[in-house]
């Protein structure tokens, strides 16, 4: 290694700032093989460009010493090694400035020495490449489905952040007020039918904007976009592929997935992505991640060190005594969430991409592990959580726990919050799986469900906007394949479908599966109907999931975490074959726009109706009834929308409650075409009553409003 001084007899006058905004004397002091450095910014973590070079900064508490390694694009062989002078090193963290470096014209690295001991956690090898933590593009994994080369290290490309968001600000919209759409950025527009020009990619999502516009949705949440390597667990299957097709195994936090871009984003990583969401913004759209901080995709003992492990494994991972990683996310590790120095990694990852990306939201993937402690103890009031609830960054942005993990730590309703987490609420979707399909005994709880779960979220604690409600996400049936099968087929994943929950609440209508007989379709398509109103008419924010609006499936697969096939990719000939349920879920969506009061406390209506009145539950009928009552202030007039939903199999009847002398009840969305032949009102607008009596078909759901 060659070192020498650089301007050590310069005074401080000569010293004069090359970039006087940073306020950071930026002279070289030293050559480093070839290479001008200085010590750098060390608190600017990962690679940042400078008008004079590229600041390095990256941290260590077990490490002894340093190298950055620099490559020529694409090269798997470094062009220069430059070591950490001990005097750049303060504390646990190297900084050092490399003057002259074109951030186009490398990729970089680090090796870092130190003591190996497995047993203790320790596994230093001075002979491994490691990602940077910090790295805001990895490279070589831009092509989607191109196996990495044998003995192919991950390296980092320094990103230059100049995106113009043309004064476009965030919607901030209401939780109250959000309906989220669940997708996967591939599976959306990979189809052939899906008729965009960049299938698969951020590129083709933004072509679809209109869609989601006209579907009425004001909220995507994105399955992970973090960097992950889909080839990782790459196999074959009865001769077809199967993958890391969800992205749940994340391999850099900080950096987006560049094989969901439609082109090489050379330094500029991220700016495609960065375009998707002004769009969507612009089109009164929030953009929710789903973050997967929770494990690594570094593997257990077995698995590779190409970054955590390297820096710190003892820290970034949970380890029992003997130096074992702890499984309570399924995957093969378990991040130490609540060591401080991972803790200050997860802030400042959902801080960058809160400034950096603009986004709205997040929803963290088994959240139970982020309140575990270093012994995977259970904390009450996690150090993690309680910075993200408080963090001024992060103030106007959502948090949403999956609140369970893989090991067996359920929190639906107990989740740290700091009222401030919501959460997804998974009893609500087992309740009301159960409850829609006619299980008996389910009326009371099925009213709690609807009400907003205040049974479980006490609104004194978790105030009223804590429920993310959802009958299917990505893991488990759509909402066809919910009233399609009996019992989940996943043979295609190859684990003799042993893989994927077998408690799905589901009922296949009296046939498993594909079928022609014209009487189980139309019962199915009616559940579907049922389902998504009551989804739309419940308290809390709705969730549903992407195709459930056109009745896709995946042919009763469960898990298709691993199908990068027409399994899991939306066709969207099923669009204009069930045109009649995309105009339904359409309606629905616009329907709880209209009415406010569906979605939280309008006040006591001038006819006096309290704010939620549940009838049908003491009852001889089998028919529940949830009826909102408000005053809407813009329209100088009550609010009342009734809920009616009779999941027996015979008709029932039962009495709406009176309304003022100038008002009657209206029929404004009926899953049998009873009153409404077309299951929603056509251009003569919504069917009036006669009378308060009804009388509802078996398993079917109607929607009433007053008016005059």
């Amino acid at each position: 290694m060659e070192t020498r001084k650089k301007n050590a007899n310069k005074s401080p006058e000569d010293n004069k700032l090359i970039a006087p905004m940073t306020r950071i004397h930026m002279v070289p002091m030293d050559v480093i093989n070839g290479f001008e450095v200085r010590p750098g910014m060390y608190e600017v973590n990962g690679a940042t460009a400078i008008p004079c070079g590229v600041n390095f900064t990256v941290y260590s508490y077990g490490a002894t010493s340093c190298e950055l390694l620099l490559y020529h694009r694409m090269e798997e062989e470094p062009y220069a090694v430059l070591p950490f002078p001990e005097n750049y090193k303060i504390g646990k963290v190297y900084s050092m400035i490399v003057f002259g470096l074109n951030i186009q014209d490398f990729e970089y690295a680090y090796r870092l020495d130190g003591p190996y001991d497995p047993k203790a956690g320790l596994l230093f090898d001075k002979k491994n490449v490691l990602l940077d933590i910090y790295a805001k593009a990895v490279t070589g994994q831009s092509v989607w489905g191109t196996p990495r080369k044998r003995g192919a290290i991950y390296k980092a490309r320094v990103v230059r952040d100049d995106f113009d968001w043309k004064e476009n600000g965030q919607p901030l919209i209401p939780m109250e007020d959000l309906i989220i759409y669940e997708m996967h950025v591939r599976g959306f527009t990979k189809h052939a039918s899906s008729g965009v020009k960049c299938p698969g990619t951020f590129a083709g999502l933004k072509e679809k904007i209109p869609y989601l516009k006209e579907l009425g949705i004001n909220a995507v949440e994105l399955m992970p976009i973090f960097e992950f390597d889909e080839m990782k667990d790459y196999r074959e299957v009865d001769g077809k592929p199967v993958m890391n097709y969800w992205g749940y195994n994340t391999v850099s936090f900080f950096s987006p997935n560049t094989s969901y871009t439609s082109g090489l984003e050379y330094n500029r990583e991220g700016t495609e992505l960065k375009e998707l969401i002004c769009e969507l913004h612009e089109n009164g759209i929030e953009c929710i991640l789903d973050v997967v901080f929770n494990h690594t995709a570094e593997g257990n003992e077995m698995g590779d060190c190409f970054s955590f492990k390297g820096f710190d494994n003892n820290i970034y991972y949970l380890l029992t005594p003997e130096g074992y990683y702890y499984n309570f996310s399924g995957c093969g590790n378990t991040l130490n969430c609540n060591h401080p120095m991972v803790h200050q990694m997860i802030l400042e990852c959902l801080r960058y991409w809160t400034t950096v990306y603009h986004i709205d939201g997040f929803r963290f993937d088994l959240a139970s592990i982020l309140g575990r402690n270093e012994d995977g103890s259970p904390m009450s009031k996690p150090p993690l959580l309680q910075s993200l609830a408080f963090d001024p960054i992060l103030g106007n942005t959502k948090l949403i726990a999956e609140a369970w993990d893989a090991g067996g730590l359920y929190q639906v309703g107990s989740f740290p919050s700091f009222n401030r987490w919501a959460e997804w609420n998974g009893r609500y979707r087992d309740d009301m799986r159960n409850f829609l399909k006619g299980d008996y005994g389910m009326w009371q709880v099925a009213a709690d469900r609807i009400t907003g779960s205040k049974d479980i979220y006490d609104p004194r604690y978790r105030g009223d906007n804590a429920s993310v409600n959802f009958l299917n996400c990505h893991d488990g049936f759509t909402l066809w394949d919910m009233y399609s099968y009996n019992e989940k087929h996943n043979e295609a994943n190859g684990w003799n479908n042993t893989d994927g929950a077998n408690d799905n609440r589901s009922w296949n209508c009296g046939a498993e599966g594909e079928t022609e007989d014209p009487g189980v379709l139309s019962l199915r398509k009616r559940l579907a109907m049922n389902a998504f109103a009551v989804l739309m008419c419940s308290r809390g924010t709705p969730m549903f999931y992407a195709g459930d609006e056109f009745l896709n499936t995946q042919f009763g697969n469960n898990n298709a975490y691993c199908q990068d096939n027409e399994i899991s990719w939306l066709n969207w000939e099923d669009q204009k074959k069930n045109k009649e349920h995309f105009n339904f879920c359409k309606y629905m969506t616009s329907f709880r726009k209209a009415h406010p009061v569906v979605r939280k406390n309008m006040g006591t209506s001038r006819i006096g109706l309290p704010e939620i009145m549940v009838q049908g539950v003491d009852e001889n009928t089998k028919i529940l009834r949830v009826i909102y009552a408000g005053q809407n202030e813009t329209e100088k007039r009550d609010d009342i929308v009734c809920l009616a939903v009779n999941v027996f199999w015979e008709d029932q009847d039962f009495f709406l409650p009176a309304l003022s002398e100038r008002e009657s009840w209206y029929v404004a969305a009926d899953t049998t075409g009873q009153y409404l032949p077309a299951f929603i009102p056509d251009k003569k607008g919504m069917r009036k009553l006669l009378d308060n009596r009804v009388r509802m078909q078996g398993r079917s759901v109607c929607i009433f409003v007053n008016g005059e």
